[in-house]
C-alpha cells in the first residue's frame, strides 16, 4: 500500500489541507489559520470523507483555543456548535467536536491554563489519526477474511462507491482501505469506481488513488450497476458511511442506496465499512439522519460551464440512507455486524 501523502498536516502549529477540489490535476495545500476557515474548509469540501472532517475539526478547536484572550465553558460550547454547523449528515464531526469539548470543560474545571488546553486538543488530533491508521487496518483484515468465507480464497472484482480511502480518512481508508489492503495480499482482480455524481469523487478521488497503487480498475456511471451485477462482473460491493443508526441504517454518499437495491436483486454482497465513530445509537433508524442539501450549481453547472437551461432548478441531496436490509454486514473495527440481527449493533458499539 503506497500512501504517498497526508490530506491533513498539523506543522509548526499551522494547520494544512489538500484541497481535494483540485485533484487529481492539481495537488496544493490550504494554509487554514482559524475556525471559521477550518468550518468554511469543511462546507466547501477542501477536505471530505467523515473521518477526516472530524480530524480537521479537531485541530480547528485547538486553533479557535489559540486565538483566545479567555476561554470559558460558554465559549467553548458556542464554539463547537458553530464548527458542527459545517456539515450536518457527517455524525465524526459531531462526534470528534464534542470530545474536544470534554477536553476544555473538564481542563477548565482542573484551572488548566490556556495553553495546556492548546496542547492537549492537537495531541487528541494526533492522536486519532494515529489510530485511525490501527482501526482502518483491522476493518481491512476483517472484510479481507469476510470476502474469503463469502466468495472464495482467489482474486476478486470489488466495486465501490465515492472515495473511503486515505484522502476521506487521513490512514489506509474504510472500504478502499479493505480493497487496498486485498490487493496487497495479491486478492484483488479489477476494481470499478462510481464516477459518483455531481462532485465526481469516484472520478477524480478513489480513481486517482487506485492509480497511486497501481490497481487494474474501470470507472462506470452509477446507471451502469445493474449491467455489470447483470453480467456478472462484481463479486462483492464495499462503500463506506457518514452515520449509521442503532438498526443498521446507513446515511452515504447519494447513489449508494440505489446501488444496495440492484445489489440486493442481483444477491451480489453489499457491505459498509466505517469506524466506530460513524455510529450514532442515539437514533433508532435512518428516517432521523438529516441529509445535507447542496448548492444547486453542483449539478447545472460544471466548474462555472453552464450545462443546463438558464433558471433550471435541481435537487441535490448530497446523501441517501441505505435501508439495513440491502446490506450484507457493516464493518467495524470492534468487527463484523450482521444488520438482520436485532440490537447485534448496539451490543458491537457498547462492548
Amino acid at each position: 500500500m503506497t500512501q504517498t501523502y497526508r490530506p491533513i498536516i498539523w506543522k509548526d502549529d499551522t494547520l494544512f489541507l489538500l484541497d481535494q477540489r483540485l485533484l487529481p490535476q492539481t495537488e496544493t495545500f490550504v494554509e487554514v489559520k482559524d475556525l471559521k476557515g477550518c468550518a468554511l474548509a469543511i462546507k466547501d469540501m477542501i477536505v471530505r470523507g467523515a473521518p477526516c472532517i472530524g480530524f480537521t475539526a479537531i485541530y480547528g478547536m485547538a486553533l479557535w483555543v489559540k486565538a483566545q484572550s479567555e476561554v470559558t465553558v460558554v465559549s467553548c460550547r458556542n464554539a463547537c456548535d458553530e464548527m458542527i454547523a459545517a456539515r450536518p449528515t457527517a455524525v465524526n464531526l459531531s462526534f470528534e467536536v464534542n470530545r474536544c469539548f470534554e477536553i476544555m470543560r473538564n481542563a477548565l474545571v482542573e484551572n488548566q491554563s490556556k495553553q495546556d488546553i492548546y496542547k492537549k486538543l492537537v495531541a487528541f488530533g494526533d492522536l486519532q489519526i494515529k489510530e485511525s491508521h490501527e482501526k482502518n487496518t483491522a476493518m481491512a483484515k476483517i472484510g479481507l477474511d469476510e470476502l474469503k468465507k463469502k466468495i472464495g480464497d482467489r482474486k476478486w472484482r470489488l466495486m465501490t462507491h465515492c472515495n473511503t480511502g486515505f484522502l476521506a480518512c487521513g490512514s489506509l481508508g474504510t472500504a478502499l482501505g479493505v480493497i487496498s489492503y486485498a490487493n496487497s495480499q495479491g486478492k484483488v482482480e479489477h476494481v470499478y469506481a462510481d464516477e459518483t455524481r455531481p462532485y465526481m469523487q469516484g472520478t477524480r478521488l478513489t480513481a486517482f488513488e487506485l492509480s497511486k497503487e497501481n490497481i487494474p480498475y474501470s470507472i462506470v456511471v452509477e446507471g451502469a450497476a445493474s449491467y455489470l451485477l447483470s453480467h456478472n462482473k462484481v463479486d462483492a460491493i464495499f462503500v463506506g458511511a457518514d452515520r449509521i443508526a442503532a438498526n443498521g441504517d446507513t446515511a452515504n454518499k447519494v447513489g449508494t442506496s440505489t446501488l444496495a437495491i440492484v445489489a440486493k436483486h442481483y444477491n451480489i454482497p453489499f457491505y459498509v465499512v466505517a469506524p466506530v465513530s460513524s455510529f450514532d445509537v442515539t437514533i433508532p433508524n435512518g428516517s432521523h439522519i438529516e441529509i445535507e442539501m447542496r448548492p444547486m450549481n453542483e449539478i447545472t453547472e460544471l466548474k462555472g460551464i453552464k450545462l443546463a437551461p438558464e433558471g433550471a432548478q435541481a435537487v441535490n441531496p448530497s446523501f441517501d440512507v441505505t435501508d439495513h436490509q440491502f446490506i450484507t454486514g457493516i464493518i467495524c473495527e470492534k468487527g463484523f455486524i450482521n444488520p438482520k440481527n436485532p440490537g447485534e449493533l448496539v451490543r458491537v458499539v457498547q462492548s
